[in-house]
């Protein structure tokens, strides 16, 4: 089943059983999944959005000085792929990027975000490669 569905089916089973802050949370998803010109979103694609929220949510609790987790970042995050960790990312890029290819080794974060997708934040990854 892909997320979208499962997203849409959880929906169904929040308004059941009156459970209103997991029901509105779905709901402002279902909401961003509406903005895409498809019906259907791939799983890869519904995870954009999902990270894209979650992003957005946590910079609102930060400017409101909130340092607790929102209900909405902890339902985004059910149905978030597991990140990758920064060991499996350095580890990755160890035995699979060859640096001499590249002018520089911010050029390799395309290769390493194409294999890890999702699952790797980007700002992460350019952390890992200013380190190496």
């Amino acid at each position: 089943m892909s997320i979208q569905k499962q997203i849409k089916q959880d929906l169904t089973t929040a308004i059941k059983a009156k459970e209103e802050k997991r029901k509105d949370a779905l709901r402002v998803i279902i909401g961003e999944f509406g903005r895409s010109k498809k019906k259907e979103l791939s799983n890869d694609e519904v995870s954009k959005i999902l990270i894209k929220l979650m992003k957005s949510e946590k910079e609102l609790l930060e400017i409101k000085g909130d340092k607790t987790d929102s209900e909405f970042i902890s339902v985004i995050e059910n149905y978030l792929p597991k990140m990758a960790s920064n060991e499996e990312i350095t580890d990755w890029i160890k035995h699979n990027v060859d640096f001499s290819e590249y002018k520089n080794k911010m050029q390799a974060m395309g290769s390493i975000m194409k294999h890890f997708g999702a699952t790797a934040d980007g700002n992460e990854v350019k952390e890992i490669l200013q380190k190496m």
